[in-house]
C-alpha cells in the first residue's frame, strides 16, 4: 500500500515542528519539558491533517515521559492512517 505523496508531506511537517518545539528546551535539562512540548505539537499538527488516524504503539510507556497513548484517535476523520510515534526521533 503505498502512502499519498500530500500525507508524507504533511506527515514530514509534523516531524519537523515537534523537533522545533523542543529545540527550545535545548540545554534546559528537562526531557520531560521537551518530550511534552514535541508531543503537544505532534498532536496537535496530526489533527490537522485530513486523515482518521489511530497510534498503534504509544511512545513513553517505558520511562513515564508524555506521549501520544496507544489507541488515541488523530486527524480530521477522511483517510485512515495507523501510526507509531516518536517524538524526538
Amino acid at each position: 500500500m503505498a502512502i499519498d505523496k500530500k500525507y508524507v508531506d504533511q506527515i514530514l511537517k509534523v516531524s519537523e515542528k515537534a523537533a522545533l518545539a523542543s529545540s527550545y528546551l535545548v540545554g534546559k535539562n528537562d526531557k520531560i519539558a521537551a518530550d511534552q512540548a514535541a508531543v503537544d505539537s505532534m498532536r496537535s499538527e496530526l489533527n490537522k491533517i485530513n486523515m482518521n488516524g489511530e497510534v498503534v504503539i504509544g511512545e513513553g510507556s517505558l520511562d513515564e515521559a508524555p506521549m501520544l497513548y496507544t489507541g488515541e484517535k488523530l486527524g480530521n476523520k477522511n483517510c485512515l492512517l495507523y501510526t507509531s510515534p516518536s517524538p524526538r526521533d
